[in-house]
């Protein structure tokens, strides 16, 4: 058993948050190729995703494969998970849902080491900033993130349910899908040294934190 598909069984008998473990059908921990370079990460499993085990399925999945596979990215290179693992009833998940689901995304990352990891939609895309900013003025832009204890490379992405309804979204989407194989060919990115990750980071908010 590799440590990645451990980390994944330890994740699907997870009981950190009991409202969602009295509520879900089963956790949905992650799926994908343990050798992917691309880390795909939305908000949380809906209904479709709760009932098949794995995530971003349905038509925002198939859409997404699409996009993924005319930019020449095979299957292999990538794999999914999202930021909260239970499917919360009707709504976004909340911030203690966040933060006690925070450690099975690092070590996910840890475990798969990611190339470039690409936050889908505004709640992960604000999570995994730590920033407030809106996603229609992130999205694309590349930038260099501490997740867990891994530096990586982060670009958020419009999640693929708004691009099914809007062909502006959608045409973004693709053009940012088609810069990716150019960064996942980069070198991984180093972590530069305590002194100038203090003066980057002084408040130590990079990575995952929670939301209000």
């Amino acid at each position: 058993m590799s440590d990645l598909t451990a980390v994944l069984g330890a994740a699907a008998a997870c009981t950190r948050c009991p409202p969602l473990v009295a509520s879900r059908l089963r956790v949905v921990p992650g799926a994908g190729a343990p050798g992917a370079r691309l880390l795909l990460v939305g908000a949380a499993p809906g209904r479709e995703e709760e009932a098949r085990g794995a995530p971003l399925v349905g038509r925002a999945g198939a859409l997404l494969d699409d996009l993924l596979g005319g930019a020449g990215i095979a299957r292999e290179d990538v794999f999914r998970t999202t930021v909260v693992r239970c499917r919360p009833p009707g709504r976004d998940p909340q911030p203690a849902e966040v933060a006690a689901c925070r450690a099975w995304l690092h070590r996910i990352v840890e475990e798969l080491r990611p190339r470039v990891v690409a936050p889908l939609g505004s709640f992960a895309t604000k999570v995994l900033r730590g920033d407030p900013a809106p996603i229609g003025r992130v999205h694309g832009q590349v930038e260099e993130r501490e997740v867990g204890s891994l530096r990586v490379r982060l670009v958020a992405l419009h999640h693929p349910d708004a691009a099914l309804y809007a062909p502006a979204v959608l045409d973004a989407l693709r053009a940012d899908v088609a810069r990716l194989p150019a960064l996942l060919d980069l070198p991984p990115p180093v972590a530069p040294a305590p002194a100038a990750a203090a003066a980057e980071d002084p408040g130590g908010q990079l990575g995952f934190p929670g939301i209000g």
